[in-house]
């Protein structure tokens, strides 16, 4: 009989971060919650119960909602704004731009369901835009948690920065990728496997996936470096002109648009500081309906997918 491996336990990503959201508001009552009906889908239910008074619901009004988060803001309050990412990004740019990022105000923006997790509900409600957006907005953080554990660290980082961020969180569920002793540092990557032949860079979803692709590629002989790279803006420049030294290529992983995403900035600190082969792994153009996990096939967000990149990137396809 052949042996069935065992799968690894996989998190809602969305339930950490109200847990964590809930436990700030205990301990500061500056904590405030602000969305678009939204409380469900951003797993606020028992954060509206304890605290009925701080989370304001402003209805299908997502410009609206960022400003009034901006008005808390003002007051002394330290609003988390969450919503479904495609809206809260799409809808509110403008609010984002001028209320938050132009003010300088400490709003965490919480984009909920991110990339393609609404899967069949098509391209509207996609969000694989947001990256390429709000990293074209000056002053403004952008935090791609990989795994539970880390999105609670950039939950309590963004509540106490005082800078504007907006947190990107998972939808659909990932396993566990933090090493217990990581602190969350902004502008820092996490150096997830070390190797020395190819780097691959990943976000959000896709870290873990990165992970499954280094061990592909150990059975092959290829030693593969898997940075997390959760911090997108600020970006660790460090970790990346290290990788483009010390191993032969780099390959980005992404669920969002190549243009101007994670990929894009990675790509620009190294055709400007050391130039090595490189590929970008994302989603080029309007996604199709399907499911979410057949999307992420289609597109070849794939422990295979990621190590046929790192393969064709050293040239051994």
């Amino acid at each position: 009989m052949t042996a069935v491996a065992e799968q690894a336990p996989t998190y809602d990503c969305r339930a950490d971060f109200a847990d964590e959201l809930a436990a700030l508001a205990r301990a500061d009552e500056r904590i405030v919650a602000v969305c678009n009906d939204s409380v469900g889908s951003s797993n606020l239910m028992a954060f509206r119960e304890e605290f009925p008074d701080r989370l304001v619901n402003v209805g299908i009004a997502e410009q609206d909602m960022v400003g009034v988060a901006a008005g808390l803001a003002n007051a002394g309050f330290i609003p988390f704004v969450s919503a479904a990412a495609p809206f809260l990004t799409g809808r509110a740019l403008e609010q984002i731009k001028a209320d938050i990022a132009y003010t300088h105000r400490h709003v965490v923006l919480c984009g909920q369901s991110p990339g393609m997790a609404y899967g069949e509900l098509g391209p509207t409600h996609h969000s694989i835009e947001d990256l390429s957006w709000l990293r074209a907005v000056p002053g403004l953080g952008i935090v791609v948690p990989a795994d539970p554990a880390e999105t609670r660290a950039a939950v309590r980082w963004a509540a106490a920065s005082g800078t504007p961020t907006y947190l990107r969180i998972p939808r659909f569920k990932v396993p566990a990728v933090t090493p217990s002793d990581t602190a969350f540092t902004i502008g820092r990557a996490t150096c997830l496997t070390d190797g020395t032949d190819v780097t691959v860079i990943a976000v959000g979803t896709m870290v873990s996936r990165a992970m499954e692709a280094a061990k592909l590629l150990a059975d092959e002989g290829i030693s593969a470096r898997v940075l997390n790279m959760a911090s997108v803006e600020p970006l660790d420049t460090e970790a990346v002109v290290a990788a483009a030294r010390e191993t032969g290529g780099i390959v980005t992983a992404e669920e969002g648009l190549l243009s101007g995403g994670l990929g894009a900035a990675v790509a620009r600190v190294v055709a400007e500081q050391c130039p090595v082969p490189f590929r970008m792994l994302g989603v080029p153009a309007f996604a199709p309906t399907g499911s979410t996990a057949f999307l992420l096939e289609h597109f070849g967000l794939t422990a295979q997918g990621i190590a046929a990149a790192a393969r064709r990137t050293l040239g051994r396809a």
